[in-house]
């Protein structure tokens, strides 16, 4: 008396399936080696400033130098191991908006720079204002 039931299920799985199988974003897999690189570069990364620094290898300016730069490949090494941005995650749009950010911020440091340079040189009393001091 019922109407035999049709199995629409199975087709539907495969569907799944197959979308499943070709959906990959190109992206970085996080795996526990990466985890451990990273965490050991960062250790290295952090060592090395402070061995510098504790042990006064370098003169002062030299040492601020080689802390920036080590803090900059720092930087690098945490955006790769830990935050797995690279070109391929997002279609490139992480990239891009972390290209966006660093010229932001180069913008507004270097223009901050130039404007505070600029307001010392022109506001700061000059030389002649101690000579009309001294004037009878």
């Amino acid at each position: 008396m019922s109407a035999p039931k049709n199995d629409h299920s199975h087709g539907h799985d495969h569907h799944a399936e197959h979308h499943d199988e070709h959906h990959d974003d190109g992206g970085y897999h996080a795996t526990v080696r990466g985890y451990v690189i990273g965490f050991l570069l960062s250790l290295v990364l952090t060592a090395i400033p402070f061995w510098l620094v504790m042990a006064k290898v370098l003169p002062p300016g030299s040492t601020g130098l080689v802390i920036l730069a080590f803090a900059a490949v720092q930087i690098v090494v945490h955006m790769v191991y830990f935050l797995h941005m690279n070109a391929k995650v997002e279609g490139g749009w992480s990239m891009l908006a972390l290209i966006f950010t660093l010229v932001m911020v180069v913008i507004m440091l270097v223009g901050s720079i130039w404007v505070m340079y600029h307001l010392n040189a022109n506001m700061m009393p000059s030389h002649e204002m101690a000579d009309v001091r001294n004037m009878p």
